[in-house]
């Protein structure tokens, strides 16, 4: 390899080994030999399985705590956890942001990190303060004294949103620092970039798994201290193997221009103001500044009044360009993708709430002495995670490949839409199950007596948590790499923020829709046996094929922001 010498007696290698718009972590030209690739995403991988191992390890069980020692309904709980995970699935736009306009991913993650590890801590103490045992609240006939401390409730709440917090910042931030470890631009990285964000998914599942199998179990057998605290040291752990990686990270360098906040906001603003302007004066400029490079350009139009000053000036800084112009439509574009997913997002809320008290009500045994804990079985989401992308990747892509001769065998766009047509099956089945579920409680006379377990395996939830993984392993690493790929190279990491925004409405939505059929009819009940959650179910499926069908319309008539994507 050649070099060159610069001031200080310091040399760079030549342009062939180096890799444009990024550094190192001490602000030098980076190598494309000695930095990045999967060398850096090995550490960067390893802290997302083990954040993800950290988050599940509360957002999978959390709906049994809340009933358990917080004593909460299971409508009230379930409406809890889907607000709790909504505002984690929102707040990595606050995130995003602050990373994409003032600290840089790299420091976003270590603050971020620390504000979660501080979080799984006060999480960790409020579980072991002292609160009434059921067999007190049983014997007591007053309801007041079977409520947990006062100060237990705000302690375990404020350490839940604080997590929520340190989850915001972290989420958007890996992954998109992840994926600048690749350069786009080369050919093999390139490659390695698109199976990066598999390859995230699969090594993220991971941390999801050992937590269902594990960390569940610990809590329900051995005490929610011990399950709150492991995770708390999993992420001390998590923040160290990051900055372990430190020198071998590229870091994207922070052009002299302005924000692009403030660059997208100006042409939405620019625009705006010269909305008086006529199709006539605005062709004439169009073809002036050349604004037609491809089909794009003519969506969403009026934005091109941006391109014109209300007095008629040129003067730079006044009007805006081609390329914010640009920008601004692309992420406009994102929108009705972006909505049409909602109904995906609603289902995907159930899996950690009603399907968990669903399997509680069930036969849980496995041989002689051992109940799978009903949280656990979420992990047949995550082993159908495991299985299938692999077939995906070395499989499905080859043949997609060879009939449709696009590099990923399928777009975006397509793979997104398959997996919001599986979480719909998903859905049918789920009624299904829990219309078989409610017959066998009633051939039994169960139907008043909601201690008692249903004899009927459990095992009949496994088919809609599997297709819950098929879907996931299409839609999700879907959406993933569409919101990253997507959006201007500055806002990537507001890009997988909105990917994950997507998520956290949606929870509200099912918080909400919740909340609505709760008040308006008796689908939902503490006694499942007396509740018609197949109904629920039935109208989820329904808003899930409803959103397909809109999906599909949006899609067929998407412009992708860059010629090459796939």
């Amino acid at each position: 390899m050649a070099y060159h010498p610069i001031s200080g007696g310091t040399e760079i290698p030549l342009l062939d080994d180096t890799v444009d718009g990024f550094v190192d972590n001490k602000g030098r030209p980076v190598r494309r030999s000695s930095s990045g690739g999967w060398r850096s995403a090995a550490f960067i991988i390893g802290v997302e399985v083990a954040e993800r191992f950290a988050y599940y390890g509360i957002a999978s069980n959390l709906i049994s705590f809340l009933i358990g020692p917080l004593g909460q309904s299971t409508a009230a709980a379930a409406a809890n956890v889907n607000t709790w995970s909504g505002a984690a699935s929102l707040l990595p736009l606050l995130g995003a942001f602050v990373a994409d306009a003032y600290l840089g991913r790299y420091y976003t993650i270590i603050v971020a990190s620390l504000v979660y590890i501080l979080g799984l801590g006060l999480l960790a103490v409020s579980a072991v303060l002292p609160s009434p045992s059921t067999s007190g609240c049983q014997k007591n006939s007053e309801l007041a004294s079977c409520s947990p401390p006062q100060l237990q409730v705000i302690l375990f709440f404020f350490a839940l949103y604080l997590v929520a917090v340190g989850q915001g910042g972290h989420k958007p931030c890996v992954q998109a620092f992840g994926a600048d470890q690749f350069d786009g631009q080369d050919p093999a990285e390139g490659k390695a970039k698109s199976s990066f964000f598999n390859w995230w998914y699969f090594s993220m599942c991971f941390g999801t798994l050992a937590t269902l199998s594990f960390l569940n179990y610990i809590q329900d057998n051995q005490g929610w201290g011990l399950g709150f605290g492991i995770p708390c040291i999993v992420m001390v752990i998590a923040l160290l193997i990051f900055l372990l990686g430190t020198k071998t990270y590229r870091y994207s360098i922070d052009g002299d221009e302005k924000s692009p906040f403030v660059r997208i906001g100006q042409v939405f603003v620019s625009a705006a103001r010269n909305w008086r302007t006529t199709d006539s004066s605005l062709a004439v400029e169009e073809v002036a500044r050349g604004t037609l490079p491809h089909q794009g350009s003519q969506q969403f139009r009026f934005l091109n009044k941006a391109l014109l000053s209300p007095d008629g000036s040129k003067e730079v800084g006044k009007v805006c360009s081609v390329s914010d112009v640009e920008e601004a439509k692309a992420l406009l574009r994102l929108f009705p993708i972006w909505t049409t997913c909602l109904g995906y997002a609603i289902v995907f809320a159930q899996s950690s709430t009603f399907f968990t008290k669903q399997g509680i009500t069930m036969d849980r045994s496995l041989g002689s002495g051992f109940v799978i804990p009903a949280a656990s079985l979420q992990s047949f989401i995550t082993l159908g995670i495991i299985i299938f992308i692999p077939i995906y990747d070395r499989i499905f892509v080859p043949i997609a490949r060879s009939l449709t001769r696009k590099p990923s065998g399928i777009t975006m766009l397509q793979r997104i839409g398959t997996g919001i047509f599986f979480s719909t099956i998903s859905m049918v089945i789920a009624a299904l199950v829990e219309i078989e579920r409610l017959k066998t409680a009633e051939e039994y006379g169960l139907i008043d007596m909601p201690n008692v377990t249903v004899p009927m395996s459990v095992f009949w939830l496994i088919p809609q948590y599997i297709l819950f993984g098929i879907a996931d392993v299409f839609t999700m690493v879907g959406l993933q790499e569409f919101f990253y790929d997507q959006v201007p190279n500055d806002l990537r990491s507001i890009g997988l923020a909105l990917y994950l925004s997507i998520f956290g409405i949606g929870s509200l939505l099912s918080s909400f829709l919740i909340s609505v059929v709760d008040k308006t009819t008796s689908w939902f009940n503490d006694n499942l046996n007396q509740a018609h959650l197949d109904y629920f179910y039935w109208l989820l499926a329904g808003l899930s094929a409803v959103g397909l069908v809109s999906y599909l319309y949006f899609a067929k008539s998407y412009i992708y922001n860059r010629v090459n994507t796939m």
